[in-house]
């Protein structure tokens, strides 16, 4: 098997079909061995009947799989351990990839014997308009610290599953940004890695998604146990002091710039703010000095000394 896609899906009902379509499609044009794992994860709308429906249709190319524990992360673990593909692709279930996606990035992956292969990213916006992401070039030097302070997803980069696992590779279970402490971290075991600065996957801001909240969720804490796994897995690695600037800016943009939306526009959320603080002292006690903080324009300076302060 060339490569697997997996797809964690809760609730998806009304944007599935849309994004069964394109991976479909992108199979279709590959024209080799890929499979695609949908991976429902206790829905409660007809999300798994949109999934049978596809299975069907395509018995060869789809298995359909339940997670009974909560979370993309638990669902993300349980496709890859499911997973037969040299390579693996996640993908969300309310996006939508390119129709010549896999057969680029895969030929691309073995062509370099790479581990990793970043790639091009378009975000759709409520309104309509669309801002690309550019890949992170693999011959920029600035590669691994760029990969580290500008939070990729996991669906920007196609991953070698066995190396992958034999790094014992894990999203955290039980939790929302379950992807921060992991994506950062995966650079630090390998320097085979390539790119494509093309944009092969569209990547829709759903006014109602987890990352865009109308109410407050005690879930918004788990920024904090996120971030300190996240240090945790530099620590084990040898790498917190050689990549301290990055790890601090990581901080810094989390806590004082997107979360600390969260526990200002929520009175529940206002113990957010001080703990936000007690981590950054604890951590970076000097942040302010941050080089890449100093390279921000003045009003995002502004913004992130009003929510420490």
């Amino acid at each position: 098997m060339d490569v697997s896609v997996i797809v964690p899906i809760y609730n998806s009902q009304k944007y599935l079909a849309r994004s069964l379509n394109s991976i479909v499609r992108a199979c279709e044009i590959f024209g080799k061995k890929c499979e695609l794992l949908l991976i429902d994860n206790n829905s409660t709308d007809d999300s798994l009947a949109v999934m049978k429906k596809y299975q069907k249709k395509h018995p060869g190319l789809i298995r359909v799989l339940e997670c009974n524990t909560p979370g993309a992360g638990a669902a993300r673990n349980m496709g890859t351990k499911e997973a037969k593909g040299t390579f693996m692709w996640f993908v969300d279930a309310d996006d939508e990839i390119t129709g010549g996606s896999l057969r680029q990035l895969v030929a691309e992956a073995k062509k370099t014997d790479a581990d990793l292969v970043t790639l091009g990213l378009t975000k759709v916006f409520p309104d309509g308009h669309r801002q690309y992401i550019p890949a992170i070039h693999a011959d920029d030097p600035e590669f691994k610290s760029k990969f580290i302070r500008n939070e990729l997803g996991p669906v920007q980069v196609l991953i070698r599953r066995l190396w992958y696992i034999s790094h014992n590779f894990e999203f955290m279970e039980g939790c929302i940004h379950e992807d921060m402490d992991l994506m950062p971290a995966l650079i630090l075991y390998t320097d085979k890695i390539a790119s494509i600065d093309q944009s092969f996957y569209v990547y829709y801001q759903n006014k109602n998604s987890t990352l865009h909240p109308t109410k407050w969720d005690n879930k918004y804490f788990d920024i904090f146990p996120v971030l300190r796994n996240l240090m945790g897995r530099f620590e084990a690695a040898g790498a917190t002091t050689k990549y301290h600037s990055e790890l601090e800016w990581f901080f810094i943009w989390n806590l004082l710039m997107d979360s600390a939306e969260y526990f200002r526009e929520f009175p529940e959320g206002r113990a957010g703010l001080k703990r936000t603080r007690v981590m950054l002292h604890e951590y970076f006690p000097h942040w302010w000095q941050n080089k890449y903080l100093k390279r921000v324009n003045l009003k995002t300076k502004l913004k992130i000394y009003r929510n420490y302060f």
